[in-house]
């Protein structure tokens, strides 16, 4: 059984290669420490949850990996390369993306600045990125909102665009920092359900960050479970277990299962809410 901190990237040797690995990260902030030997890694095609309580070190985690925050011990690999912040390794759909219904932007030109936004000056228009922009809207299911303003389309599409956005440049992995936040129950089925087909039949990693796991049950094919700044991964059954959380956790937890839904309960005092996967 995985423990907290411990890689399982060795646990499985009929596994896939790692299109990321990330080794004993530690970081530093302010002289607290905010996460302690974390180690897990993806597998192209697999849906990974990165779940945990709020202030737990997930954004800061995915900074890491993104190659916008230094760690103070452990590195990431690409493909079996260290980690450059020169390299663009992953798509990425942050937490908060707030967008004026009056800004005459419409989704395609959203999408579309996923191939070159990142340059300078005004690109010129080309059939092959026409193209590309509507596959990725195709993708998502998204092709029928092309030419609608996107800060006008409903949370559920806007996450649909800006999965298009984060997929346009054709990474092996895509990161998702909150994706369901605000979202109503259909809105974050229909997405959760999206990524998943994503991640089969483009063959591409996929870490999404969330602190409710039960969302995600149905598709996840492995957890990174972090609290405390520790961590462990592996699958469901290996990580969401009383030993393994009660270790990251520092003090008792239960985990109760009710009605296909998983509850993670401070065993200390059984009047506290639960801290995750309620």
């Amino acid at each position: 059984m995985p423990g907290p901190g411990a890689s399982d990237a060795q646990s499985d040797p009929g596994a896939r290669d790692p299109v990321l690995e990330v080794e004993g990260i530690s970081v530093s902030l302010g002289g607290r420490e905010v996460l302690g030997e974390v180690s897990f890694y993806l597998l192209p095609g697999q849906l990974t949850g990165l779940i945990g309580p709020n202030g737990a070190g997930k954004t800061t985690l995915m900074r890491v990996i993104l190659g916008l925050q230094a760690p103070t011990a452990g590195r990431v690999t690409l493909a079996g390369r260290p980690h450059s912040s020169g390299r663009r390794p992953a798509g990425y759909v942050p937490q908060k993306v707030v967008l004026d219904p009056d800004m005459p932007m419409r989704a395609r030109d959203l999408v579309a600045l996923g191939i070159d936004g990142h340059r300078f000056g005004i690109p010129l228009p080309s059939r092959s990125r026409r193209q590309a922009v509507e596959e990725m809207l195709e993708a998502v299911d998204a092709l029928h909102l092309a030419d609608q303003r996107v800060g006008r389309l409903s949370g559920g599409e806007q996450q649909r665009v800006l999965i298009a956005h984060a997929l346009v440049s054709r990474p092996s992995i895509i990161l998702l920092d909150e994706p369901l936040a605000s979202l109503d129950l259909r809105s974050e089925q229909e997405v959760v359900s999206l990524l998943a087909r994503i991640a089969e039949r483009q063959k591409i990693a996929v870490l999404i960050s969330a602190h409710e796991m039960n969302p995600l049950l149905p598709v996840m094919d492995r957890i990174v479970y972090v609290a405390g700044g520790r961590a462990a991964s592996g699958t469901t059954e290996e990580v969401v277990t009383t030993e393994v959380l009660s270790s990251l956790y520092g003090q008792h937890v239960d985990v109760l299962h009710v009605h296909d839904r998983i509850v993670v309960v401070a065993g200390a005092d059984p009047g506290r809410e639960p801290r995750s996967g309620a």
